[in-house]
C-alpha cells in the first residue's frame, strides 16, 4: 500500500533537492531519481558524507557502485531500480514534458511509489496536470529564497563577477569561453557532453573562485547548485535535435533561476547577438508565472516481447488520456526498427528472449552521434555477440585500446570520451561481458583518465592561470610577491607577469583587455617596493653603467631611463625621465637627478677646454668675443665667418686664446681636443637638440681621415663633425690644415705636383687628391709622362753635430717654419731637376747614364712605361662687385681693405696690382699675384716661403712690418709702385708683415748654417 503522495513545486533556488535529501533519510530506505548524472553524483557524495558508503548505492547510464547492504538508492530516472523502498522522490519532474526523455518521467510519475512517502519536485506549472493524473497527490508550494530580476543587455567585456554565460551549441560555448579568457582571465565550461568526472572538475574549479565566469549549455538549467549571481543568455534559440527553435519561457525561467544563491539575489540578462526579452516574458520570469503544462509524453510501458512486431505495436499503443501524448518517436524505437529490418537480425531473432535482448540493445544511448547508420552497425555487432554468449573480451580489449588516448585537442578527447561511454554503458549490464567486474573498472579508468585530459585541455585553453591566480589573491587582499631577475622578467607569485624595463613596466603581450589590465595591476602593487630598491641602485651607479644614444635617449644598461630635452642653453640640456607614475614622484625625481649629474659631468669632461676658456676672466675685448663664438659653436667654428675679426686681433689676444688650445686654422678656428670622437658625438647631439631637430645625425665613424660629401647633407652637419667639404670628400679640418702647410712651400701660379706626404696624410689615390684639390679652389691638369727610375740618393749634408754639455738653443717658430720651408724647397728642386734630365735624355734618345748602366747587354730596349700625374695651379674664381668708394673711410683710412687675392699658399700674400702696403704711401703697389675674390677682404696673405701670423698656424708671430724679399731686392722694388713690375710668368714677389730682425752673426755650429746656405744658394 502507497503512502503519502507529495508534490513539492515552485521556482528554483527554493531548497527542493535539499528538502527532498532529508527527507529520505528520515526513512530506513529510499530511492530517489534525478535527471542528470553530475547531479546524481553531487547528491550521492553528500548521503555517503551523511550515511556512509556502506549503505548507498549509486546507479547510472555508465556508472554502478552497489553495496551489499545498499538502503539508499541513488540514479538518473531512466536508471532507478524496481526496489520497495520506504522513501522515493523523482527531481525535475516537469520533464515529464520534454521530447526525448518525458515518456520516462512520465512512467516514473505514474508508477513509481514509496511504501511510506513519494515526493515530486519541480516546477509549477505541473500541478494540473498532477492533480489530474495523480488525485492523491498533496502539493507544497516553496518560494525563492531571494529576487531575480532582470539586467538588460551586456557586453561580455562588461560582465560581472560570478556570472554564467548560456549558449546552445559546442561551438557558441567555445567562442564564448575563448572571449572570456582573453578578457576576464578565464572561466569553467559545463556542457552535457562533458563526462561528469569532467564537469565536476570545472564546477569545482569555478566553485572555488579560480575563475569567475561559467559558460555552460542548458544543462546547468537542472539541479546544479552553483554560485551564479548572473545568468546571461548569449541566444534564445536552440537545435532540438530536429529543428532550430525558441526557448519555451518556462525553459528560460528554469536557466535563469539559477541566478542568485540562498538568500542573495540574482539578475538576468542577455549578451552577444541575442535580442532583449519583452516585458511580458521577463514579468513572467521574475515572478515564475508560467502557462500550466497541458500534455505529458507518454509511452507504453506494459510491453510485449513475443515478437519484434508485438513490441513495437505495444510502444506505439496509445494511452486514452487525454493528459497523456505520444512524443516523437525517441532513438531507442527507431534503432529497434532498423536492425529488425536488416535480414541478419530479423533471421536470428526467433525466441521471445531474443526480443528482449534485441530490445536492450536497442537501448543503446548513441554517445557517438556519428550517423544512424553507424549506430545501427554498432549495435548489430553487439546484438550478434550477445547471441553468440557474450562480448570477446580481445574484441572489446581492441576497441579500448584504440580509445585509450589522451593527446589531441579538445574536440579529439571528446570524440574519445563519447566513444568510452558507450563501453561503459555495455559493462554496466549484467552478462554482457565475461569479466564484468575487470571491464567495469577498466571502462571507468579510461573514462577518467579521459575526462581529466579533457579538464586539462579545457583548462589550458579557457583558463589563465596566471591571470585567476592573481585575481584570487586581489580579491583576498593578500600581499603580493614580485620578482624581477636578471633579464628584467617579472613574476607576480610565480607566474609572468611582463618585463621592467628600466623604470617602465611592459605587460606581456599575450594578455589583453581586461587581463592585461589585470595583470598590470597586479604587478604594481608588488612592484611598488621595487621602484624604490632600484632607484636607490640607479643613483649609486657609476657613470660607466650610464650612457647616451644618437637620439639624446639616456641608457641604464640595455634599459632607456630618460632622455635629452631643450634647455636654457645649448650645453645645459634638460631631462625627460621615462618612470612610471605608480612608481611615484619620489622616485621620478631620484632619476631625474641623476641622469642630470650625469650629462653635466660628461659635457663638462667632453668639452673641459671650451668650458675653462668660457670661465676665463682674463679674456677681455675681441678676445672674449671670438672665445663667446667658439663656445656658441661648441669648439669649431668656420673662419670665413669671422673673418674680419680674426684679423683686428693682436698677438696678444691670439696668445690668450692659444693658452686655450685654440687653432688659428687657415679654414677653420677650432680646439683641437675637441676634435676627438667623443666631443664630437657630443656635440652634434647638443646642437641638433638645441635646434630642435627631428632627428639627430650620426656622428661619423671615428679614425677617417675623409667621409663622403652628400649633396643632402647640411654643411653645417660637416663643420659639427669635423669636417670640411671638398669636391666629393671632406676632409678632417685638422688634416685640412697640416695639407694647407704643405700647400704653401708650393708654387700655385707656375703649377705643382702632389706629394707623397700630401697623398699620406689625405689617404687618397691621385684620382681622388685632383677631386679634393678642385674643390679647395685649384685647376687640375691630367698628364702621361714615360716613369722614371729614382735616382741614387743624394747626400743631404747634416748639421754639424753639438759638442756634449753645451746647451741646444731652441728653434723659435719662425726658425721652425724657416727650416720646413727651406728643406722643402730644396727636395722639390732635387726632384724637378731629376725630371728635367729624364725629359731631356728621353727627347735626345739617350738613356740616363743609370739606365744605360741597368740595361747594357740588352739586345732591345723595352717601351717606356707611362704614368699620370696632375699639375695644380690656383684657380681664381670670377670677381665679385666692386666695393664702393669710401668704404673704408668708416675704419679711418683712405684705402681699401686687403683681401685674399690668391690660393692658400704662394701668392696669397701679394696684394692687387696698385694696391699698397701697411705703412706705406698711397701710390705704393705690389705685384700682381693670383687672386680669389670669395676668399674674406682685408685678410693677410702668405708669401712665397712662409705663411703670415694672421693665416694659419704656421705664420709669424709679429704683426707689421717692412716687407723683405729675396736679398734687398724686396726692398728696392717694393718701393717702385706699379711702374716697374716684372713682367708676368716671372713669379710673384715675396713679403712678410714682421718687424725687421736684427742682424747677428750667425752662429756656425746651429743646425740652421747649412740650411741658410743652402737657401741662400738657391
Amino acid at each position: 500500500m502507497a503512502g503519502r503522495v507529495t508534490a513539492v513545486l515552485g521556482p528554483t533556488n527554493t531548497g527542493k533537492t535539499h528538502y527532498a535529501i532529508e527527507r529520505m533519510l528520515a526513512h530506513r530506505t529510499g530511492v530517489i531519481g534525478l535527471p542528470l548524472r553530475l547531479l546524481a553524483r553531487e547528491v550521492y557524495d553528500r548521503i555517503v558524507k551523511a550515511r556512509g558508503p556502506s549503505v548507498v548505492a549509486l546507479i547510472t547510464g555508465e556508472e554502478r557502485i552497489v553495496p551489499e547492504r545498499a538502503a539508499y538508492w541513488v540514479a538518473t530516472t531512466e536508471a532507478m531500480p524496481e526496489v520497495l523502498a520506504d522513501f522515493v522522490a523523482i527531481d525535475e519532474i516537469q520533464l515529464c514534458a520534454d521530447p526525448e526523455r518525458g515518456h520516462v518521467f512520465t512512467d516514473r510519475l505514474l508508477n513509481m511509489r514509496g511504501l511510506h512517502e513519494t515526493l515530486f519536485l519541480g516546477s509549477a506549472t505541473m500541478r494540473p496536470a498532477i492533480a489530474a493524473l495523480v488525485p492523491e497527490a498533496q502539493f507544497m508550494r516553496r518560494e525563492r529564497f531571494s529576487t531575480l530580476s532582470w539586467a538588460g543587455s551586456k557586453k561580455l567585456s562588461r560582465m560581472p563577477p560570478r556570472s554564467a554565460i548560456v549558449g546552445f551549441s559546442v561551438d557558441d560555448v567555445y567562442a564564448t569561453a575563448e572571449l572570456i579568457r582573453r578578457q576576464k582571465g578565464g572561466c569553467a565550461v559545463v556542457m552535457g557532453a562533458l563526462s561528469p568526472r569532467t564537469r565536476n572538475a570545472q564546477v569545482a574549479m569555478y566553485q572555488a573562485g579560480e575563475v569567475d565566469y561559467l559558460v555552460a549549455t542548458d544543462a546547468i538549467g537542472m539541479g546544479l547548485n552553483l554560485d551564479i549571481r548572473h545568468v546571461a543568455f548569449e541566444a534564445t534559440h536552440k537545435f532540438d535535435g530536429r529543428r532550430l527553435r525558441p526557448l519555451f519561457p518556462h525553459e528560460l525561467g528554469q536557466i535563469a533561476g539559477r541566478a542568485g544563491r540562498h538568500t542573495e539575489p540574482g539578475t538576468f540578462g542577455v549578451t552577444g547577438e541575442a535580442q532583449p526579452l519583452d516585458e511580458g516574458l521577463i514579468d513572467a520570469i521574475e515572478n515564475h508565472r508560467f502557462q500550466p503544462i497541458s500534455r505529458l509524453i507518454w509511452r507504453n510501458s506494459a510491453l510485449e516481447f513475443g515478437t519484434v512486431d508485438r513490441l513495437v505495436q505495444s510502444l506505439e499503443q496509445p494511452s486514452g488520456n487525454e493528459w497523456l501524448g505520444r512524443g516523437r518517436e525517441a532513438d531507442d524505437l527507431s534503432a529497434l526498427k532498423t536492425l529488425s529490418a536488416l535480414p541478419e537480425v530479423r533471421d536470428r531473432v526467433t525466441h521471445p528472449k531474443d526480443v528482449r535482448l534485441l530490445w536492450d540493445v536497442c537501448r543503446i544511448p548513441d554517445f557517438r552521434g556519428i550517423s544512424p547508420a553507424e549506430h545501427t552497425t554498432l549495435l548489430t555487432r553487439i546484438f550478434g555477440f550477445l547471441q553468440e554468449g557474450g562480448i570477446p573480451g580481445d574484441w572489446l580489449a581492441r576497441a579500448v585500446a584504440r580509445i585509450d588516448k589522451t593527446g589531441g585537442d579538445i574536440d579529439a578527447i571528446s570524440k574519445r570520451l563519447a566513444y568510452i561511454r558507450t563501453w561503459t554503458y555495455v559493462a554496466q549490464r549484467n552478462g554482457w561481458v565475461r569479466d564484468e567486474a575487470h571491464w567495469r573498472e577498466e571502462t571507468r579508468a579510461v573514462e577518467d583518465r579521459l575526462s581529466d585530459a579533457l579538464h586539462a585541455a579545457l583548462t589550458q585553453r579557457f583558463v589563465d592561470r596566471r591571470t585567476s591566480v592573481l585575481m584570487r589573491r586581489l580579491k583576498q587582499k593578500e600581499s603580493l610577491v614580485a620578482e624581477v631577475n636578471d633579464k628584467g622578467e617579472v613574476t607576480v607569485e610565480g607566474e609572468f607577469a611582463g618585463r621592467l624595463e628600466g623604470f617602465r613596466f611592459r605587460t606581456d603581450p599575450s594578455a589583453q583587455g581586461d587581463e592585461a589590465r589585470m595583470l598590470t595591476r597586479a604587478a604594481y602593487e608588488a612592484l611598488r617596493p621595487e621602484f624604490h630598491l632600484r632607484a636607490d641602485r640607479f643613483y649609486n651607479a657609476p657613470d660607466t653603467e650610464l650612457d647616451f644614444t644618437v637620439q639624446g635617449g639616456l641608457m641604464w644598461g640595455g634599459s632607456a631611463v630618460g632622455k635629452l630635452v631643450k634647455g636654457a642653453d645649448p650645453l645645459k640640456p634638460g631631462i625627460e625621465v621615462f618612470v612610471d607614475e605608480e612608481a611615484g614622484s619620489d622616485v621620478a625625481e631620484k632619476v631625474r637627478r641623476r641622469l642630470q649629474h650625469f650629462i653635466d659631468r660628461k659635457i663638462a669632461a667632453g668639452f673641459e677646454p671650451l668650458m675653462a676658456m668660457q670661465a676665463d676672466e682674463t679674456l677681455t675685448g675681441l678676445a672674449r668675443g671670438i672665445a663667446f663664438r667658439l663656445v656658441e659653436a661648441m669648439g669649431v667654428l668656420p673662419r670665413e665667418g669671422i673673418a674680419s675679426e680674426i684679423k683686428e686681433l693682436d698677438q696678444d689676444a691670439r696668445g690668450s686664446l692659444r693658452k686655450h688650445g685654440v687653432r688659428f686654422g687657415q679654414f677653420t678656428i677650432f680646439l683641437p681636443a675637441l676634435l676627438k670622437p667623443a666631443p664630437t658625438r657630443l656635440r652634434l647631439l647638443l646642437s641638433a637638440l638645441w635646434a630642435g631637430a627631428d632627428e639627430f645625425p650620426e656622428s661619423p665613424p671615428p679614425g677617417l681621415v675623409t667621409i663622403p660629401n652628400l649633396p643632402d647633407v647640411p654643411r653645417d652637419y660637416y663643420t659639427l663633425s669635423g669636417y670640411h667639404p671638398a669636391g666629393e670628400r671632406a676632409i678632417r679640418i685638422d688634416m685640412l690644415e697640416r695639407l694647407a702647410d704643405m700647400l704653401r712651400g708650393q708654387d700655385s701660379r707656375a703649377g705643382f705636383e702632389a706629394t707623397p706626404d700630401m697623398l699620406s696624410i689625405t689617404g687618397m689615390t691621385l684620382d681622388q687628391f685632383a677631386d679634393l684639390m678642385a674643390g679647395l679652389g685649384y685647376r687640375a691638369e691630367k698628364g702621361e709622362r714615360a716613369k722614371v727610375r729614382a735616382a741614387a740618393p743624394v747626400a743631404v749634408p747634416e748639421p754639424a753635430p753639438v759638442p756634449e754639455g753645451e746647451p741646444v738653443a731652441p728653434m723659435t717658430e719662425e726658425e721652425s717654419v724657416l727650416a720646413a720651408e727651406t728643406r722643402a724647397r730644396w727636395e722639390a728642386e732635387q726632384a724637378e731637376r731629376q725630371r728635367a734630365e729624364a725629359e731631356a735624355a728621353a727627347a735626345s734618345g739617350e738613356a740616363p747614364v743609370e739606365a744605360e748602366s741597368a740595361e747594357a747587354g740588352q739586345a732591345d730596349a723595352a717601351p717606356a712605361e707611362m704614368e699620370s700625374f696632375y699639375t695644380f695651379t690656383w684657380a681664381p674664381r670670377p670677381r665679385g662687385p666692386r666695393r664702393q668708394a669710401g668704404e673704408g673711410e668708416a675704419r679711418g683710412n683712405n684705402r681699401r681693405p686687403r683681401r685674399f687675392d690668391g690660393p692658400q699658399g704662394q701668392g696669397q700674400g701679394q696684394r692687387r696690382e696698385g694696391q699698397p702696403r701697411e705703412g706705406q704711401p698711397q701710390d705704393a703697389a705690389a705685384p700682381e699675384g693670383a687672386r680669389r675674390d670669395d676668399r674674406p677682404r682685408g685678410e693677410r696673405r702668405f708669401d712665397g716661403n712662409r705663411a703670415r701670423d694672421d693665416q694659419g698656424e704656421g705664420s709669424g708671430r709679429h704683426g707689421k712690418g717692412k716687407p723683405q724679399g729675396k736679398g734687398d731686392r724686396g726692398k728696392s722694388e717694393g718701393r717702385q709702385g706699379g711702374k716697374d713690375r716684372p713682367p708676368r710668368g716671372e713669379g710673384g714677389r715675396s713679403f712678410e708683415a714682421r718687424p725687421p730682425r736684427n742682424d747677428k752673426p750667425i752662429d756656425p755650429d746651429s743646425p740652421f748654417a747649412i740650411l741658410a746656405a743652402l737657401k741662400n744658394k738657391s
